[in-house]
């Protein structure tokens, strides 16, 4: 059995590196994507699960009041105390006494007297529970571009396989071209004409430039007699 050296974790806030290879839509999608390639042997340290679109969500989950403020903090201090009454029996020496019960009633009470005292000085403010966390819309799976191709074999048959890098980056909105436009080998407008051996007709006469020289005529001879 081979164990896989883990990844050193970045200190600084970084962007990660690789080549997405399955995208899902939950979490717990990303997450068995992970556990099948580990199940298959697969280096899973050169992979990274990545969030995209991430929002806090803050789920209400009930209304306060004092009873309720009280009993949770008789809870929280009888927990304590618990363990406080826990340790002095560890070091204690003396026997017959066990100082389970007063720990446990002496820290519910000072727990009850510490809750109900702070909902009383933020009364108004904030008069209910509730329960934060970071979700995003979809998770990426990233993986070196060395053995990107193996993971997207290994995952063909879960689904959420992403063919690889989106198509080359555009400037402006618009798609930089991947061949030149075509250029005209004659100028615009002008063709060049068939002579009558190529098997076209002559170019008719037209009017002589404007500017051009007259070619001089002879006058006629006169008769004679």
């Amino acid at each position: 059995m081979s164990f896989n050296r883990p990844t050193k974790v970045p200190r600084t806030p970084t962007l990660p590196q690789g080549e997405t290879v399955a995208t899902y839509g939950t979490y717990l999608e990303a997450q068995r994507a992970v556990e099948l390639l580990a199940e298959k042997s697969f280096p899973v340290p050169m992979l990274t699960i990545v969030g995209a679109d991430l929002r806090m969500v803050e789920r209400v989950t009930g209304k306060l009041s004092y009873p309720r403020v009280a009993s949770g903090g008789f809870l929280t201090g009888a927990w304590f105390g618990l363990f406080v009454g826990l340790v002095l029996t560890l070091f204690s020496t003396e026997e017959g006494t066990s100082p389970f019960l007063p720990s446990i009633i002496i820290g519910g009470a000072f727990g009850l007297l510490f809750s109900v005292l702070t909902y009383a000085f933020a009364r108004g403010r904030r008069d209910f529970t509730s329960s934060s966390q970071i979700v995003a819309s979809s998770y990426a799976v990233l993986c070196h571009p060395e053995k990107a191709h193996q993971a997207r074999h290994l995952l063909q048959g879960i689904g959420g396989v992403n063919a690889g890098w989106p198509p080359a980056a555009t400037a402006g909105g618009v798609p930089t071209p991947t061949q030149p436009p075509a250029v005209p080998t004659q100028p615009l407008g002008l063709t060049k004409p068939r002579l009558p051996e190529d098997g076209g007709s002559a170019p008719a006469p037209g009017p002589e430039a404007p500017g051009a020289p007259e070619t001089p005529t002879q006058p006629p001879a006169p008769p004679q007699s």
